[in-house]
């Protein structure tokens, strides 16, 4: 099972590519554990992970059809 995440500001800046395609996960921790052990200066990252364009704060499992976007701290102006 294929998941796309779309990557975004300092976080895309940080893996030099603005999205990943990732095999066989079951939920939003297991990406988080992947991406962490692939890009470990993430850990110093605050971001927020978003599925189908909405927030997430707790595991959530993933299907084939999910699109995850990890989001960096947003500032007003």
């Amino acid at each position: 099972m294929s998941i796309k995440v779309l990557l975004f500001g300092q976080i895309m800046d940080l893996t030099q590519c603005p999205s990943l395609t990732l095999e066989d996960l079951p939920d939003t921790d297991s990406l988080k554990d992947i991406l962490l052990e692939r890009y470990p200066a993430l850990s110093t990252l605050p971001f927020v992970v978003s599925l189908g364009k909405k927030a997430i704060s707790t595991n959530t499992p993933l299907s084939p059809a999910s699109v995850v976007a990890l989001l960096p701290p947003f500032s007003g102006g």
